[in-house]
């Protein structure tokens, strides 16, 4: 679902239309950090996936797991192994509480988890798997995307690479022996991503800008990324583009907003195997 200022909220389903305006003459203006408003009011790229400037990014990411500035935090944490196309596995941690949130949140087609334990415990096997398997622990949204027009049919096929990679992991030396390890267990998202039927996109949108517009059909949605059906073919809109616009009811199939083709489908991923 989409949430709006104010709290409304925008629920999504297959086959709705997803239909806005960008306001004429607006720009697009820092969204401010942990609900207080930007106090310059400051621009934000239209291109940026980023919706503040950078002295609220830097008030947001304060006290934050992900920007290590919560060492002490004691309720327990999951690693992961996360799949998003051939050659493409990453490692990660997760607060427990949260269950499979993040890794529908960052597009993963397919994952398991790999142990639970505390959260300096978890950082530990996060930077034992990047040193000893050389798993990145990022992995840039465009080669998601590209990704997911060469996925394999078959479940099997889209775990592959991670039990492999699993089985490695538990044999290694150095695991910390406050994690809890976890079995190899493979959760499937394409069906819950509505990839298994949706149209291969033929480009994304770059950016909005004032004036603009998009709308489309929802056939699929992985992470921040909705795939629309429009007048141009089904285009990728990710939705992290979108805040600190000012945006309006829209109609239609048309998209007039600055769209990109999509990034070359990517090789396979170097030194896992």
């Amino acid at each position: 679902m989409l949430i709006w200022d104010g709290g409304r909220r925008s629920t999504l389903a297959w086959g709705k239309t997803v239909a806005f305006g960008v306001a004429e003459g607006g720009a697009r203006t820092c969204v401010g950090a942990r609900g207080n408003m930007c106090p310059l009011a400051a621009r934000v790229s239209a291109r940026s996936t980023g919706p503040r400037c950078e002295e609220c990014a830097r008030l947001d990411r304060a006290h934050s797991v992900a920007a290590d500035t919560l060492a002490d935090d004691p309720r327990p944490y999951r690693v992961y192994l996360a799949w998003f196309g051939p050659g493409m596995t990453k490692v990660g941690i997760t607060a427990e509480r949260r269950g499979p949130a993040r890794l529908l949140e960052q597009g993963a087609i397919c994952f398991s988890w790999l142990g639970t334990g505390p959260l300096m415990a978890a950082r530990r096997t996060e930077e034992l798997l990047r040193a000893a398997l050389r798993v990145p622990d990022r992995i840039p949204y465009a080669a998601k995307r590209a990704a997911r027009a060469a996925l394999p049919s078959a479940g099997e096929e889209r775990a592959a690479e991670i039990a492999g990679l699993h089985a490695r992991a538990l044999v290694l030396t150095g695991w910390p022996e406050s994690l809890e390890p976890a079995p190899f267990r493979p959760v499937d998202h394409v069906e819950a991503f509505g990839l298994a039927e949706a149209p291969e996109p033929v480009g994304v949108v770059g950016e909005l800008a004032a004036g603009g517009a998009v709308s489309g059909e929802l056939v699929a949605a992985a992470g921040p990324d909705l795939h629309l059906a429009t007048d141009r073919g089904v285009l990728v809109l990710d939705t992290r583009l979108l805040p600190g616009w000012e945006l309006l009811p829209g109609g239609g199939r048309r998209v007039e907003v600055p769209v990109r083709a999509l990034k070359e489908r990517p090789t396979a991923q170097d030194g896992l195997f």
